[in-house]
């Protein structure tokens, strides 16, 4: 675990590891996916972080991206040189067109997920030890965050299969 320094006044060190968090752009309908989760230690500047992650999520999600949506953090990027072209970063002004300015509002959309991972999949504080043990916990949180999308669709899917046969049930917590 590293000692981060921050910029805020009410807590201007943090101990952690930065971790690197991917998930797709539409809205799925069992929720919005985790794609990708890498931990990355030694405080890295986040658009140097690219010129790994990329191949990696390439490779899990076995298709080629089309486009990358960061924060201004991802701004001087070192991506591979076939994607320079092809990252965004919010207040961007070239190069954007109307259909990528609709998409970079939807990159707010990731700031719930990573909430949830921290609060709900104990992403906010690590239990195991040493860089090994801060990339399988982030590994885990992601793989409990899908895991409970997962299930959620499930449950809603037996209810939708369960009214057509005519019977009544609640298996959803309100």
């Amino acid at each position: 675990m590293e000692c981060i320094g921050k910029g805020k006044a009410h807590r201007p060190y943090e101990f952690g590891v930065k971790v690197s968090i991917a998930t797709t752009l539409a809205h799925a309908k069992g929720g919005q996916f985790v794609t990708h989760v890498k931990a990355l230690p030694g405080n890295p500047y986040d658009g140097h972080t690219l010129r790994a992650v990329i191949p990696e999520m390439e490779a899990l999600i076995g298709n080629i991206i089309e486009c990358l949506l960061g924060d201004k953090g991802y701004r001087g990027h070192n991506a591979p040189p076939e994607y320079k072209f092809r990252v965004f970063t919010s207040g961007q002004k070239r190069r954007v067109t109307p259909k990528i300015k609709r998409e970079l509002r939807r990159r707010s959309a990731i700031e719930p997920v990573i909430g949830h991972l921290k609060s709900e999949h104990r992403m906010g504080r690590n239990y195991l030890w040493h860089r090994a043990g801060d990339a399988t916990n982030a590994v885990l949180a992601a793989a409990g965050y899908n895991f409970r999308r997962l299930l959620r669709w499930l449950s809603l899917l037996l209810c939708q299969i369960l009214a057509q046969l005519g019977l009544q049930t609640r298996l959803i917590p309100a």
